[in-house]
């Protein structure tokens, strides 16, 4: 155990000096030290959970040169946090080997994730300002919802009973939801609201990014970003035809909470030239849209349950849900048609237009197929609805 008297900087100077050196005979000769007495310190610093320094780290790889792709037993690679060491240390005092248990940083690794997609959208070519339609109805806003869309996944109708891959995705929702936008009313405003889970996986391997369940998929990571950016543009592009204004949304689901995100920043990169869109940066899983007296809350529904919500959104959104009487929170998630209604406030869950996967079919969840466009007043709340099933 270390004495009273030996302080941090004593303890990180002896296991800097072993992670300089390699061994601690030959740390203490350098430092001048008794053998035992810079064992006693090295080990009080590994009972502290110190690790090595920068420097030392760099030191150790120019005194003692690994062959190529090696690396020293007492570095942490950049991006990861010491979780603790283990040291086999023979009679004479050499470190014999030495195990270093580490885990993934996680602000390091959101950071680089943050500038890499940020990166990517600074190549990004804003889009033309597409023409603004003959006046509208000011008073209305029209909200296209697609959720848990699952571009990227994979069913055979013999399985599944019914086709879904990256080709029939394509198609069934960009026919849908444009053919949605033509029906819909004449509104000032019109909200492309992406729910969550519009891709089916979120990395190069088809894995859930929480529980590393093994997914059917369609194809390449690459190509699915491919598709999956073209029908998202499709559909802004075409809501743009229609509606003064767009708002979009890129809220994260449980399938793609990074994929939420390069989503975001891209398409607020795409529009940024361009007055009549207003894409949401916001990670915040948690999100409300004021239109007069109407109040839109947006959930995919991975996080918070339903009798939580009302209190929640009210909560987060004090001011916007004082200042409305109509009251509507919107959720994805389970796949199928909902509706509840809570004190001052109800609650609409949305289907999916997607086919169901082998998952899904031998648990025998099966629902309805369809997706709908909802107009709301400044005035009176919902006014209309739409209601729209697979298209090709």
């Amino acid at each position: 155990m270390p004495t009273p008297r030996m302080t941090d900087e004593i303890k990180q100077q002896a296991l800097d000096a072993v992670a300089t050196h390699g061994s601690i005979p030959a740390a203490a000769a350098f430092l001048k030290l008794p053998v035992e007495t810079l064992r006693h310190r090295y080990q009080a610093a590994q009972h502290a959970k110190l690790q090595p320094t920068v420097q030392a780290q760099a030191g150790w790889q120019v005194q003692n040169p690994l062959p190529e792709g090696a690396a020293p037993s007492n570095a942490v690679a950049e991006g990861y946090t010491l979780r603790g060491t283990s040291t086999l240390v023979k009679a004479d005092g050499t470190i014999q080997q030495q195990w270093i248990k580490t885990e993934r940083d996680a602000i390091w690794a959101k950071l680089a994730q943050d500038a890499a997609f940020n990166a990517l959208a600074e190549t990004l070519t804003p889009l033309k300002t597409i023409k603004a339609p003959a006046a509208r109805d000011k008073d209305l806003a029209t909200l296209y919802t697609m959720t848990d869309c699952h571009v990227g996944m994979l069913a055979w109708d013999k399985e599944a009973g019914e086709d879904w891959d990256l080709k029939i995705a394509e198609d069934c929702l960009t026919s849908t939801f444009v053919a949605m936008i033509d029906a819909a009313p004449k509104s000032a405003v019109g909200i492309v609201n992406q729910l969550g889970d519009f891709l089916h996986f979120d990395s190069l391997q088809p894995l859930t990014p929480a529980s590393k369940h093994l997914l059917d998929a369609d194809s390449r990571y690459q190509k699915v970003v491919e598709v999956a950016v073209r029908i998202l543009r499709r559909v802004i592009e075409h809501a743009l035809t229609k509606h003064e204004h767009v708002q979009v949304y890129m809220h994260e689901g449980n399938h793609d909470p990074a994929g939420s995100v390069w989503l975001r920043i891209m398409f607020a990169q795409l529009y940024l030239q361009n007055p009549r869109v207003t894409v949401e940066k916001s990670p915040n899983p948690y999100v409300m849209y004021q239109h007069g007296k109407t109040f839109l809350g947006f959930h995919h529904g991975h996080l918070g349950k339903k009798p939580q919500l009302p209190l929640l959104f009210a909560a987060k959104y004090p001011e916007a849900w004082g200042k409305t009487e109509y009251r509507y929170i919107h959720m994805g998630h389970l796949h199928h048609v909902d509706e509840k209604e809570y004190p001052g406030i109800k609650l609409v869950q949305h289907p999916t237009l997607a086919a169901a996967d082998a998952y899904a079919a031998r648990y025998g969840w099966l629902s309805t197929r369809q997706a709908s466009s909802m107009t709301y007043s400044v005035k009176d709340g919902e006014v209309a609805r739409g209601t729209f099933v697979p298209r090709r």
